[in-house]
C-alpha cells in the first residue's frame, strides 16, 4: 500500500532531522535514572541514542542523539518485518510445491519426487510431517527413483556459518535456503542415568559421526556447546555432564541446508510408513541451478506456510535470524522476480522505505536481520518508522508481533514484577558492544508511546539497567508537555488498543 507523497523522500528526511534537532534543545536531557545507570555502567551518553514519542504529540518527549548512525543488531528486524507485513499483507503464505516426474501405480512411484522450496521460513518438523503426510494421503507409499530437494528459488552462493563470530554450531548462524527444514537445525539429545551419559542426533545422521566422551558429574548445569569440537566428519562432545542438566535437546546448526532437509525427510518419511529405495539429491549445486523440474513433471500439491502475520510474530517474539533473512529474500523475489538474491532483498527493502518516505541517509543494510557488524540506522529513523506503522492497517498485527515486557519471548525476564510489566512491547537487539531496544509503551492514562534506545559501546552489556529505567520512565511518566496532537497521529489511533 503506497502512501500519497507529501514531499520528496530526501526533503522529508531533512525536515525530520531538522525537527529532531530543534526539539533537542527542550528534550535532550536523559531522565535522571537513565543517566545515572549509564554513568554506573561506564557508558558515555555520546554512545547512546534515545527517543520517546507520544503518539498523540507533535514533538518527542525525549530526544537524545537521535541522528546518530548506530548498529541496531536485531532491532533491524522491525524494519524488515514491517516491510514484509505491509507489502504481502497478513494473510499471505509462501508455498512449497510437490511434483511427480514418473509413473505412480499402486502406491509406488517409479521416477522422481520433487520438493520445490518457495521460501517457507517455518517448515518445522511438525509442519514437515504434515507436508509428507499429504504426499502419503495422495497415494505415494514407496519412491523407487529419486527425491529432489529443489532450492533454486534462492541463489545465494556459498555461506560460511562461522564467518560472523566463529560459532558455526549456533542456530542464529543458520544459513537461509528456499527449502529449509527446522531452521536448519538438528538436535543433540543428551541424558544420563548417573553412571553413563547417552548422546544421539535427532534426526539420525549419516554424517558427521558423533563421538561421545561425556562423563556424569556434579555441580550446576553449564553451557555444553563449549564442550563440542566439530572436525571434518565428526562432532566430539567431551567433559563433565552435571546430573542437574537432566535430559537436554541442544539445537545445532550442523549441516548445509540440503543435508539437514534430507535428514528430516528420511526420518519423517519413515515414521509415516513411507519407503525410499532411491536417492536424495539437491536441486542447487554450488550455486548453479540444476534442471530439477522437467516439463514432464506434474503438480501433486502445494503446501502453504503459516500466514505472514504469524511468521512475523514468531520472528520478532523470538528474534529468529534465519526467518528474517528468508522474509527479506522473499520480499526481493516478489518485487524483482526469482531467484531471490541478497541484492534484490536489500533493494526491495530500500524501495519500500522510499515509497513511504521513511528512508534516511543513515541506513546501512546487509541482511535485514541485524546479525551484522555493518548495518546501521538512527534512533530518529526507527521512531519515524514506528510512528508510521501505527497509522497502517497492518499495525495491530505488527504491534502484536513484539514480545510483551516481562511476559513472553525475548522480553520474558525483563522488569518482572515492576509496573512496566505487560505495559511495553519491545524488540531488543544484542551483539558484542551493542544493546538496543525499540517498540511501544503504554502509560497509566492510556497514552501510547514509541520507545527507542540504542547503545553502541564496549560496556554495552552493562546497559540493561539504563534501558530498564527508560522503559519504566516511558510507561510511568505522565508528561505535561505533549504539545498539540499531531495530524499524523490522531488520538483515535494513538489510543486504539491495549
Amino acid at each position: 500500500m503506497k502512501m500519497p507523497a507529501r514531499m520528496p523522500a530526501l526533503q522529508e528526511c531533512l525536515v525530520a532531522v531538522v525537527f529532531f534537532f530543534s526539539a533537542a534543545s527542550a528534550h535532550a536531557d536523559l531522565p535522571p535514572p537513565v543517566a545515572q545507570a549509564l554513568a554506573q555502567a561506564g557508558i558515555p551518553d555520546t554512545h547512546v541514542a534515545a527517543v520517546v514519542h507520544d503518539l498523540d504529540a507533535a514533538e518527542p518527549l525525549l530526544l537524545h542523539g537521535g541522528a546518530r548512525s548506530l548498529n541496531p543488531a536485531s532491532v533491524m528486524k522491525l524494519v524488515t518485518t514491517l516491510a514484509v507485513l505491509d507489502s504481502f499483507g497478513p494473510a499471505h503464505t509462501f508455498k512449497t510445491r510437490v511434483l511427480l516426474d514418473g509413473t505412480l501405480k499402486d502406491g509406488i512411484l517409479d521416477g522422481r519426487l520433487i520438493l520445490q522450496g518457495g521460501g517457507d521460513p517455518a517448515l518445522t518438523p511438525e509442519r514437515f510431517w504434515l507436508l509428507l503426510r499429504e504426499i502419503r494421503a495422495r497415494g505415494v507409499r514407496e519412491i523407487r527413483g529419486e527425491v529432489v530437494l529443489d532450492g533454486s528459488f534462492y541463489r545465494l552462493g556459498p555461506i560460511d556459518p562461522a564467518a560472523f563470530d566463529q560459532a558455526p554450531l549456533r542456530p542464529y548462524n543458520a544459513p537461509p535456503a528456499a527449502l529449509l527444514a527446522n531452521f536448519n537445525t538438528v538436535s543433540l539429545m543428551l541424558a544420563s542415568d548417573g553412571t553413563t551419559v547417552s548422546a544421539r542426533f535427532d534426526p539420525p545422521l549419516e554424517a558427521p559421526s558423533l563421538s561421545n566422551q561425556l562423563v556424569p558429574g556434579d555441580g550446576a548445569c553449564q553451557a555444553l556447546r563449549e564442550q563440542m569440537l566439530l572436525e571434518p566428519g565428526k562432532l566430539t562432545v567431551n567433559g563433565r555432564y552435571p546430573l542437574s542438566c537432566g535430559d537436554q535437546a541442544i539445537a545445532l546448526n550442523l549441516l548445509p541446508p540440503e543435508a539437514t532437509t534430507a535428514a528430516w525427510f528420511k526420518q519423517i518419511w519413515g515414521e509415516l510408513g513411507g519407503k525410499l529405495s532411491g536417492n536424495l539429491s539437491a536441486g542447487v549445486m554450488a550455486g548453479e541451478v540444476r534442471n530439477s523440474v522437467p516439463p514432464t513433471a506434474r503438480l501433486l500439491l502445494e503446501f502453504d506456510s503459516p500466514p505472514v502475520a504469524q511468521l512475523v510474530r514468531d520472528t520478532n517474539k523470538f528474534s529468529n535470524n534465519v526467518m528474517t533473512k528468508m522474509l527479506l529474500l522473499n520480499l526481493g523475489a516478489a518485487r524483482y522476480g526469482a531467484p531471490a538474491t541478497w541484492d534484490k532483498g536489500v533493494r526491495a527493502l530500500r524501495a519500500w522505505l522510499a515509497e513511504h518516505d521513511l528512508e534516511c541517509g543513515k541506513l546501512v543494510l546487509e541482511n535485514g536481520a541485524g546479525l551484522s557488524r555493518i548495518e546501521r540506522i538512527s534512533a530518529a529513523s526507527l521512531a519515524r518508522l514506528l510512528r508510521w506503522a501505527t497509522r497502517q492497517p497492518a499495525w495491530f498485527e505488527f504491534a502484536a508481533s513484539l514480545p510483551a515486557v516481562g511476559l513472553e519471548g525475548t522480553q520474558k525476564h525483563r522488569l518482572n514484577g515492576s509496573a512496566a510489566q505487560g505495559q511495553a512491547w519491545l524488540k531488543s537487539g544484542s551483539l558484542n558492544g551493542v544493546r538496543n531496544l525499540a517498540g511501544y509503551a503504554r502509560t497509566p492514562d492510556g497514552h501510547r508511546r514509541v520507545v527507542v534506545f540504542l547503545i553502541n559501546h564496549a560496556n554495552a552489556e552493562a546497559g540493561g539497567p539504563a534501558q530498564d529505567a527508560l522503559v519504566e520512565w516511558a510507561t510511568d511518566t505522565l508528561d505535561d508537555h505533549r504539545g498539540e496532537a499531531s495530524s499524523e497521529a490522531p488520538k483515535s489511533i494513538g489510543k486504539a488498543a491495549n
